[in-house]
């Protein structure tokens, strides 16, 4: 089993959510987060209209930029269909589409029933 987690732009996570589900993924845990990376603002991804335009072309500077993450565990052979879903599906071109880790996962276990393994994720 492998945990895919995926760190992507706020207004990608409601398609990324559907894509998954349509594949067959839909249990996935999602956060809003805030991180750094060689991203330096957020123009683009605001929802209110700017009215200097020349403030567009500025690179900004902040702490941390506004992400989504979402987490999910999938069979080891539908790692690549996943990652590949989710890059299609937040890819822009720009810098801050995100990345994406994939990482071993030993045991799996459902609480509810113990189930173990592949049948607690599926």
């Amino acid at each position: 089993m492998k945990e895919i987690v995926a760190i992507i732009r706020p207004n990608k996570i409601n398609r990324t959510k559907e894509v998954l589900d349509a594949l067959g993924f839909p249990a996935m845990t999602a956060n809003a987060v805030f991180g750094r990376g060689r991203q330096k603002a957020i123009l683009g991804e605001v929802t209110f209209d700017i009215q200097d335009k020349n403030l567009c072309k500025e690179e900004g500077s902040m702490r941390y930029v506004p992400k989504r993450m979402i987490s999910l565990v999938v069979p080891d052979e539908d790692a690549s269909l996943v990652v590949e879903s989710i890059m299609k599906v937040n890819n822009t071109g720009q810098i801050g589409d995100g990345k994406i880790f994939v990482c071993p996962i030993e045991e799996a276990v459902r609480v509810r029933t113990k189930e173990t393994g592949e049948d607690a994720i599926l």
